[in-house]
């Protein structure tokens, strides 16, 4: 046992601890010894946590651009916030910074940094921008937004790529989403049968996603055999303040004559809330509201918000396996997300 410890002590002494020294310790491979460092799944985990343990004692640090180098792999992938243009949603939206947080973890717990960016800070050519210059591996996208055009460019070069949008459009890249015309229907649904008979729909059908959430709107009026208003829909950006501004001008110039909203985010519903109750119009009593998404936030509003809840940590591990099938030379599929229905005070009782 003293032996054992003069001759690590010796590896110290005499020159930097290399990776073919820490493998030497640790009494695996160098190959083994790199694919611990990088937290490979198919290294057991007491190994990687032997192998990392050894690295921290001997302050071992992995030379990130030599191996980048020798591989030609970052372990980095791109998140990349699609936002439109003229919008005021932001990298702070709660729902995005759901949906990030969840892609972080899946990322992690496979070896994988992520690196996020948006659509307005990001290069016009995401693919010479993010992976031939080596930034990253692959690229997630989240939302389609109102043009596909970047995102359709980056397939054309066949780089490993995912979306978060509408799962059932026609695309070259797989798309992962939430189940949006379903959504739409059962949000919509549940205020008929809470005795709404007006429902204005709030946000924008531009969106691929929320198109879909508005053929669910209308199929739910087909079905109860209600009437489609258009004066109902509110075509308006995916911000509470938007929404705010838009109840305050609707009740002005035309009154209260809707008695239930379906609002295309909670950060919507939200907005359109406030500018309710500062208006002593009763929720659920005068007009039920029901949101999409299911932030944290919407349990703690009076009341308490009605919503759409999407599964964003199963979205993120489906988009994060999609990825690295592409990256492994495994096809690569879309894939629809189940979404429920989460009731609250906001429309429950009318």
């Amino acid at each position: 046992m003293v032996i054992r410890i003069v001759r690590q002590k010796k590896l110290m002494l005499d020159s930097k601890l290399t990776l073919a020294k820490l493998a030497e310790l640790a009494g695996v491979s160098p190959s083994t010894a790199s694919r611990a460092l990088n937290n490979n799944p198919l290294i057991k985990q007491e190994t990687r946590d032997k192998i990392r343990r050894l690295a921290r004692q001997h302050n071992y640090s992995v030379n990130a651009a030599a191996s980048r180098l020798r591989t030609r792999k970052t372990h980095v992938v791109a998140v990349i916030l699609n936002l439109i243009e003229n919008t005021e949603q932001s990298t702070t939206d709660p729902f995005l910074l759901k949906i990030v947080g969840d892609l972080n973890q899946a990322l992690n717990a496979r070896g994988y940094e992520l690196l996020l960016s948006n659509s307005f800070m990001a290069s016009d050519d995401w693919a010479n921008y993010f992976i031939h210059s080596q930034r990253a591996d692959g690229i997630i996208v989240i939302g389609q937004g109102k043009t596909s055009d970047k995102i359709d460019q980056a397939a054309e070069q066949q780089i490993p790529m995912v979306v978060w949008g509408d799962a059932t459009a026609k695309t070259r890249y797989p798309i992962v989403g939430g189940d949006n015309f379903a959504g739409g229907l059962l949000a919509t649904e549940h205020l008929i049968n809470q005795g709404s008979k007006r429902i204005m729909f709030l946000g924008d059908p531009g969106h691929a996603e929320m198109q879909e959430r508005f053929q669910g709107y209308g199929r739910a009026h087909s079905n109860a055999q209600l009437s489609l208003d258009e004066d109902l829909t509110g075509a308006i950006d995916i911000t509470s303040k938007a929404a705010y501004a838009f109840i305050n001008q609707r009740i002005r110039s035309k009154g209260l004559d809707f008695d239930g909203i379906v609002a295309m985010s909670d950060m919507i519903a939200l907005g359109a809330l406030k500018a309710l109750k500062e208006r002593y119009v009763g929720i659920p009593g005068d007009v039920a509201i029901i949101g999409y998404d299911d932030i944290p936030l919407a349990e703690l509003m009076h009341p308490s918000l009605s919503t759409i809840f999407q599964d964003t940590q199963a979205a993120a591990e489906a988009m994060v396996t999609q990825l690295l099938n592409q990256l492994d030379g495994t096809p690569a599929n879309s894939q629809i997300i189940d979404t429920s229905l989460v009731i609250r005070r906001s429309s429950e009782g009318k």
